[in-house]
């Protein structure tokens, strides 16, 4: 149930409680507007009492209107031209002004509402049943506007309330005006759309006295099988037992309930009811009945469970998610021993692309289903399969009782996916690569088991596909190749073999350039230039991530304070800083005499980080960036929505900017599901004052798609690949080269 929905659910019975129990008129008729208030936002809510000897009305006393208009609004004269309230208490009928300067009947009061900065007023006379006026109720707003029926509806509920309540406080020896109120009252209820009952406080078992035609329509059962029974009736196998015992408790106690619970309609069929319940006292202030107000929340129960399965799982295998299979990893991690193994598969399957493409996505997504049907058919119970991201398949298995049970099962997964799948008359042949990593491997992160399953399955391919991998199997040569680049990046480091190399980032509609990032490049005297994907992850590990880091980090600064001093209009640049860097002692004060020592402007450094700064921690992280926020330096997250990214990253971090990953741009033109990813992650981004910035743009297809989804700044071949700093200098504004404003 929505919280604006229950408020005045809950508004609505305050107001019956209190005419109930009689308390003073102006209390009652303050609750009534402020009920009509929430119901009509922007409507500024008054009640004008009658007084038949002088035939005026007079306003009632609100903190909704200044002083000066309340006082003002006493003693007005009943007729057809004083003013909206005036007309509608002599015609005893709705008058609606939507625009007061305009119209006549406010001529002598155009003043008083231009004061009270008042530009529209609708009333609707309060009449007795037999049509005595007992005042006007009427909504004003700061601007000219009409009713609508939903308005004019709770116009008239309001005043039926209001009728009701001056009629009790009039004259409560009247029968009358009690048969009057009781009838008002009782219309109130059985208009009502939640579901309300009244039960016997003081008969054994509570028998219900009373139900609303809501009551009826919600539960399939009619008046007379509920009148003297007791509500339980309702409840059922599944019913849940607390609830059970805080109604029972309630009712015991005489005290408020608030429950949701699962009940039964005649039928059989559940439904989840939102039970409200509150004890009725007399005026000695003894309970005598209980009002029960219950609203079916089925729907919403169903949109409820929707939302939490579309959260974590795959709509169209079925399957949970990533960030589900990275969920449980790390619980299944948290709860094995050091003597339990857990293993994990890594699969994708061989040629995939090739049949989506050529064959289309309705057969590509057939085969997917498939193979997540035959995963499931091999796997045993305790495994949980997922489908972590394309053709991209997890499978964790905890209490594996050894190597070769994996290898086994490793062995079965290839001969069931290798047998042909029928889709459309068609037998499409499919093969899986799997790469295989466990706890074992010293793996005791989540990241670290799906890292060490993605290398075992970069070797399953590189050995022809259709085979499986486990972690570690190349590691002798892998490790002197390490060891060897280790010692010669040393090296680069005191001879200074490195160069850092420039790529502008541009205005997504414009294309004009906003900014730079700076990417380091080695020159090795002998390989020549090694990529950065070879050693920046092997720096990493080492740790000699941090001298290189800072290496460029000073001189990005100093470069870019030289390139700006020669520029009208000064570039940001951009630095990557790893997690190791980020978090280590002292990296506030390497930056800040930096930029002291560079002179560069605090305003033009950009620092992006990766969400694997989280690893060790949010809070620390969060102050780290908070402090560089203070000096002026901005923080962007890098490679947003690849890896193990969450959404609350984007909700706890104090980053200004958002990079979507290059993978998304790729295939945002031919994936949907990317699609809507993408576009709500740069609404989210938006509603949440943070930029957003696309990589990898390649073509002027992509551009186009995302400037008119609203990303922010680019960054691709399509303007400009990384360049030396001279080359960057000779860069016109606007890119590509080609481009105009």
């Amino acid at each position: 149930m929505q919280s604006h929905d229950f408020s005045l659910l809950e508004m609505q019975q305050n107001i019956h409680e209190l005419i109930a129990q009689q308390h003073p008129l102006e209390e009652t008729l303050a609750a009534i507007t402020d009920w009509v208030s929430l119901m009509m936002p922007g409507a500024l809510v008054s009640i004008m009492r009658c007084d038949p000897d002088t035939q005026t009305l007079s306003m009632v006393p609100s903190n909704q209107f200044s002083p000066d208009y309340v006082d003002q609004m006493q003693n007005i004269p009943i007729g057809p031209d004083q003013g909206t309230c005036g007309s509608a208490a002599y015609l005893r009928d709705p008058v609606v002004t939507d625009n007061i300067q305009n119209d006549p009947k406010w001529d002598g009061y155009h003043h008083l509402a231009e004061a009270e900065g008042l530009r529209a007023c609708w009333s609707v006379p309060i009449l007795t049943a037999d049509g005595a006026l007992l005042g006007t109720f009427a909504s004003y707003y700061r601007s000219a506007v009409s009713p609508t029926n939903g308005a004019q509806r709770n116009l008239s509920r309001g005043a039926a309330l209001a009728a009701l309540t001056i009629l009790r406080h009039r004259d409560l020896t009247a029968r009358k005006a009690q048969e009057a109120e009781l009838h008002q009252l009782q219309r109130g209820i059985e208009a009502s759309p939640h579901g309300i009952l009244m039960a016997d406080a003081q008969q054994p078992d509570h028998p219900v006295v009373y139900v609303n035609p809501a009551f009826c329509e919600i539960t399939g059962y009619p008046r007379e099988e509920v009148l003297g029974q007791n509500s339980r009736f309702l409840q059922g196998s599944d019913t849940d037992p607390k609830a059970i015992k805080a109604v029972r408790l309630g009712l015991e106690q005489k005290t408020d309930v608030d429950v949701t619970l699962l009940n039964y309609r005649k039928d059989g069929t559940p439904f989840w009811n939102h039970l409200i319940i509150r004890p009725v006292l007399d005026t000695t202030g003894e309970c005598t009945h209980f009002i029960g107000i219950q609203q079916d929340i089925s729907q919403q129960k169903e949109q409820e469970a929707k939302i939490r399965f579309q959260a974590t799982h795959d709509l169209l295998t079925g399957l949970p998610n990533q960030a589900a299979f990275t969920e449980t990893l790390e619980e299944l991690l948290g709860h094995t021993s050091g003597t339990d193994m857990l293993a994990m598969f890594y699969l994708d399957l061989d040629g995939f692309k090739p049949i989506n493409e050529g064959l289309g996505h309705r057969i590509g997504n057939r085969i997917l289903q498939a193979v997540a049907q035959r995963l499931k058919a091999v796997m045993p119970e305790r495994a949980t399969i997922a489908r972590l991201v394309g053709d991209e398949f997890g499978i964790v298995l905890p209490d594996c009782p050894g190597r070769n049970a994996i290898i086994q099962l490793a062995e079965k997964v290839l001969q069931s996916l290798g047998e042909p799948i029928e889709v459309d008359q068609q037998m499409i042949h499919i093969s899986a690569s799997i790469g295989i990593a466990s706890n074992s491997d010293k793996a005791v992160q989540p990241h670290q088991l799906l890292q060490f399953a993605d290398l075992a399955l970069d070797r399953a391919k590189r050995q022809g596909r259709n085979t499986w991998q486990w972690y570690g199997a190349d590691k002798a040569e892998h490790s002197r190749h390490s060891v060897t680049l280790r010692h010669e990046l040393h090296t680069a480091l005191k001879e200074n073999q490195f160069e850092l190399y420039y790529q502008p980032l541009v205005d997504a509609v414009t294309g004009r350039m906003r900014s730079v990032e700076a990417l380091v490049r080695w020159h090795h005297p002998v390989r020549g230039m090694v990529s950065p994907a070879e050693f920046i992850p092997l720096a990493e590990q080492t740790g000699q991530i941090v001298p290189l880091g800072l290496w460029v980090l000073r001189q990005a600064c100093q470069e870019m304070a030289e390139f700006n001093g020669r520029r009208e209009r000064s570039l940001r640049v951009a630095v990557n800083i790893s997690s190791l860097q980020f978090i280590r002692d002292g990296f506030l004060d390497d930056v800040f005499r930096i930029l002291e020592e560079t002179g560069l402007s605090p305003q033009l450094l950009e620092l992006e980080v990766t969400e694997s700064v989280l690893i060790d921690g949010v809070e620390h992280v969060i102050k780290l960036m908070e402090a560089l926020k203070d000096r002026g330096i901005r923080v962007a997250l890098d490679d947003f929505g690849t890896g193990f990214s969450s959404l609350s990253y984007l909700r706890d971090l104090p980053t200004h900017k958002v990079k979507l990953d290059r993978s998304f741009v790729q295939n945002t033109a031919t994936d949907r599901r990317i699609a809507a990813i993408v576009q709500g992650v740069i609404t989210m981004a938006h509603h949440m004052d943070m930029m957003v910035v696309a990589e990898g743009i390649e073509t002027r297809e992509q551009q186009e798609d995302l400037a008119r989804r609203h990303c922010d700044i680019l960054q691709g071949y399509l303007f400009a690949r990384p360049m030396p700093l001279a080359e960057l200098c000779l860069l016109p504004e606007i890119l590509p080269a080609n481009s105009n404003e």
